[in-house]
């Protein structure tokens, strides 16, 4: 599909990703509030691209429109939680876009941020996708009900082929 288009360094982000992730699975549980805290699950929603990074994509013989579906998974980790409420993250960003188009687009995001304890939240790290590397830029609220988490998060991520704003949101559950 990307026939020399997806680099070396895709594939390692991927692996380092997974293997990251799972390495923060096995973290040792604390009481509530005093330590990590598990709030990974499934994202979905869609993504805008600018005609620079669809002129490019259509150069590695990729057609797409303007608007592609995102699927895939967040890996968040709550490592701090202070007194006021606000709770310091990471969180890494797995998603495949434009499969609603016959197309796969990996990309992984790498984000450190904060959030209120009303639920506002906002965070930026890198991106690694198929047209290279961007800085991602994201912000929202997570709504809760009871254990069960809904986060609504835009995200814009400048780069060299073009801009990209996503629209994402999932849900989660809290797990100590």
């Amino acid at each position: 599909m990307f026939s020399g288009f997806a680099s070396r360094s895709m594939l390692l982000a991927v692996a380092l990703t997974l293997t990251l992730a799972t390495t923060a699975r096995a973290q040792t549980v604390v009481p509530h509030g005093l330590g990590p805290v598990s709030l990974s699950g499934p994202r979905f929603g869609m993504t805008f691209l600018n005609q620079t990074i669809l002129d490019t994509l259509a150069e590695h013989d990729i057609e797409v429109g303007r608007v592609i579906t995102q699927f895939g998974w967040q890996f968040e980790k709550r490592f701090y939680a202070g007194p006021s409420g606000l709770t310091a993250l990471n969180e890494w960003v797995v998603l495949l876009g434009g499969l609603d188009q016959g197309v796969a687009l990996p990309s992984v995001t790498w984000l450190a941020g904060l959030r209120t304890k009303e639920g506002a939240e906002i965070g930026i790290g890198p991106n690694i996708n198929p047209l290279g590397v961007g800085l991602a830029i994201a912000a929202g609220t997570t709504f809760r009900a009871g254990a069960l988490n809904i986060p609504v998060n835009i995200a814009m991520v400048p780069s060299k082929s073009g801009v990209r704003v996503s629209f994402l949101t999932g849900f989660n559950m809290r797990r100590w």
